[in-house]
């Protein structure tokens, strides 16, 4: 029987399970579908590749939104500080910025990409650009047969599958890796877009397209049960809203939007009290006490929102500021402190950073990643059901569970 590795996928998890194979002595081909690798890799981050996050170890896992404990053995066995250390072993300095995000010095995802394909140079794996591999198929004799697209066959001792999920389709995943392992009987939980801009019903938020807000606290609610409450920065859009507020947002609530619509309240004003939210809103009445209410807000809002808010209000926009009541006041607070939206859904695969689902975790063993179904078959990356909020955690699942399916697959094959 051959005693070949084959990986399927030439992303993250793919060419980190390449290089652990290899370096274990193993002979292992990766297989990629593309003219290139990495292509998902080289978007993320919007091109500077978010590598990992600096955070302790049990922050990480906390922040991991989806079958955090599956992921022990891969995350303790390969962490985000070795992760750090593997691509600064290969020249690719890298810093810590707010939020404790770990990037590479230069900003830019091609250096990553460029670390691991020295690294699978260095450690002499096989690599094959633009071959689809369309069947994956278990012999008698309990190798692996596997064919592409042009009909070429090939024979692994062992093979793991790293193509990624459904998001950004455009660089290559389109679900390959659930079929087959669907056709050796793995269950498939429901895929669905995560970490993805969200639509909203209020006929004003298109108003507010392009419209930034910066620190601001964002609350999400399914009835009275508060749900997310985080602060940060986020965008409005001709759809709803988006930024890395509402993407982190995203993955928390992510099961509750899918069932059904969510309130949304952002407190335009967090770092003030009421008091000092009511003090700052009077200076301003007192500095324009001449002026109509709609040209009184200039200096406390964003031009964008300052139609928005006065029609929220109830107020009469031609109304003197030195008219405007105590209550009028308090109902304009409020807004401040609760502007409301209703979240009804998410955006497509195609804008997602991330799939929710995939392949189900009860049938991969956590501590090698390979299936529990087919020996000799692993998994790896996002088609697995685990993921996290931004923050490069979801790259560091990756990354872990790639290292680990490539260490345990090669000294199955060698044994």
């Amino acid at each position: 029987m051959s005693k070949r590795l084959i990986v399927i996928g030439g992303g993250a998890a793919g060419m980190m399970a390449a290089v652990a194979a290899a370096n274990q002595g193993c002979s292992v081909f990766l297989f990629e579908r593309n003219e290139k690798l990495g292509k998902k890799l080289f978007i993320t981050g919007k091109g500077r590749c978010n590598v990992t996050n600096a955070c302790d170890t049990q922050e990480l896992f906390s922040q991991i939104t989806r079958n955090a404990k599956f992921l022990y053995s891969a995350i303790y066995g390969f962490d985000n500080f070795q992760v750090m250390d593997f691509f600064e072993k290969q020249h690719i300095p890298l810093k810590i910025e707010r939020g404790m995000r770990v990037f590479p010095v230069s900003d830019h995802s091609s250096d990553i990409i460029r670390g691991l394909t020295q690294a699978m140079q260095q450690a002499n794996v096989t690599v094959k650009l633009s071959t689809r591999i369309k069947t994956v198929k278990k012999e008698a004799d309990g190798s692996f047969l596997l064919e592409d697209t042009t009909g070429k066959q090939y024979r692994a001792a062992s093979v793991i599958i790293a193509t990624g999920g459904l998001t950004y389709p455009s660089t290559g995943s389109t679900g390959d890796g659930y079929q087959m392992a669907k056709l050796f009987g793995h269950t498939i939980v429901k895929q669905s877009p995560s970490l993805v801009a969200m639509h909203t019903t209020e006929s004003y938020i298109p108003n507010l397209q392009g419209l930034s807000l910066k620190n601001v606290r964002a609350s999400i609610y399914d009835g009275k049960k508060l749900l997310f409450d985080d602060f940060g920065e986020m965008l409005f859009t001709h759809f709803g809203v988006s930024g890395p507020l509402m993407l982190r947002a995203s993955s928390i609530i992510h099961d509750r939007l899918l069932e059904r619509s969510l309130q949304l309240r952002i407190d335009v004003k967090p770092a003030l009290n009421d008091e000092q939210l009511d003090k700052r809103i009077l200076h301003d009445f007192e500095e324009n006490h001449n002026k109509q209410f709609k040209n009184a807000l200039n200096r406390l809002l964003p031009s964008k929102l300052i139609p928005v808010v006065i029609s929220l209000s109830g107020i009469s926009p031609e109304k003197k500021v030195n008219e405007i009541t105590k209550e009028q006041r308090a109902c304009l607070r409020e807004i401040l402190r609760a502007f409301p939206a209703t979240l009804s859904g998410f955006r497509g695969f195609e804008e997602a950073i991330i799939t929710r689902g995939g392949i189900s975790v009860k049938e991969i063993n956590p501590s090698t990643m390979e299936s529990k179904l087919i020996r000799g078959l692993y998994f790896a990356g996002e088609l697995i059901d685990a993921d996290a909020v931004t923050g490069g955690f979801n790259l560091q699942i990756a990354w872990s569970s790639g290292y680990l399916a490539g260490i345990c697959a090669a000294k199955a094959v060698l044994e």
